[in-house]
């Protein structure tokens, strides 16, 4: 089996390529992104621009599935709306119908975003629950969705869009985004580093391992059959930051790190109210979940 993997470079695209790597039932993996991405026996690397057609069409040709994770993403698509609209619409538009044109039925898997949800939810949040996006990037994510079950139903792509929640723990991650702290968290604790966190130690988010992010991703690129529901969210966990920095302290005993809350009310409203999320598509299809806090750290830290 053939996979392109278009944003390999990031931190999601880089785990789900290396457990490609891994597959028997994989024989060939086409890496698609504008930034160096590590180099893999069955890896074939594209670098540049995947709306360039030459690239385009190099990574593309002979491909069974298409996992499509590149975007601009919440803060930097509120800042930059031109940008935006040329990456998460423009040029991801070019490549549905492209592909529909070119290679129709491809499984095509899309990242979308649980950004696709307003800001007041109900509990639990549920495949039911109304889609009323307030950021920009929630907004456009929608659009695609909206399009691709529509291809779908036609048969011109097989298509699906997964959303993700917060996935767990990028070391490092950009600052200028307004959920680093989360993962921050993660890596302060294992250093012995001190964070004052900008939500209450009650406050809920959702969280989600990369490791099984990546693996969902992949499940999507092979299931057989996913039914009539082409847009879901993910499993992942509503996890209270005061259980997270338990189960962090379970893993890292003698962590000096000390954890502090200062709540700062823009942040609370947007990654600290998160109801329970109920995700009956994905986990009837097979997706995988992270089943509490420990898992969720072990998994982050094997």
């Amino acid at each position: 089996m053939k996979i392109t993997v278009i944003g390999a470079g990031g931190f999601v695209g880089q785990h789900i390529v290396a457990r490609l790597q891994a597959r028997q039932d994989i024989a060939d993996i086409r890496a698609v992104d504008r930034v160096t991405m590590p180099e893999g026996p069955k890896t074939t690397r594209f670098i540049g621009d995947f709306a360039q057609p030459d690239l385009r069409d190099a990574a593309l040709a002979g491909a069974d599935s298409v996992i499509f994770l590149a975007a601009i993403l919440g803060g930097a698509a509120e800042a930059d709306h031109a940008l935006a609209r040329r990456v998460n619409l423009d040029a991801t538009l070019e490549l549905i119908d492209h592909l529909k044109d070119t290679a129709p039925g491809i499984r095509f898997v899309n990242a979308s975003t649980v950004a696709v949800y307003g800001a007041s939810l109900p509990d639990p949040c549920t495949d039911q629950t109304p889609l009323e996006p307030v950021l920009l990037y929630g907004a456009q994510k929608l659009m695609i969705e909206v399009l691709l079950s529509t291809y779908a139903k036609r048969g011109w792509l097989d298509a699906l869009s997964l959303r993700p929640a917060g996935v767990m723990a990028r070391d490092g991650a950009d600052s200028a985004l307004k959920s680093a702290f989360m993962s921050r968290l993660f890596h302060a604790v294992r250093r012995g580093e001190d964070i004052t966190l900008p939500v209450g130690e009650n406050d809920r988010s959702w969280m989600a391992s990369v490791e099984s992010v990546a693996q969902n991703f992949i499940h999507a690129a092979v299931l057989p059959d996913p039914g009539p529901n082409r847009a879901f969210s993910l499993p992942a966990l509503s996890v209270r930051f005061g259980d997270l920095v338990t189960a962090l302290r379970r893993r890292f005993p003698d962590s000096p790190s000390r954890v502090s809350y200062a709540p700062e009310p823009q942040i609370v409203a947007m990654f600290g109210n998160h109801p329970e999320l109920v995700t009956e598509t994905a986990m009837r299809l097979g997706f995988l979940a992270d089943a509490d806090a420990d898992m969720l750290v072990a998994r982050v830290f094997p």
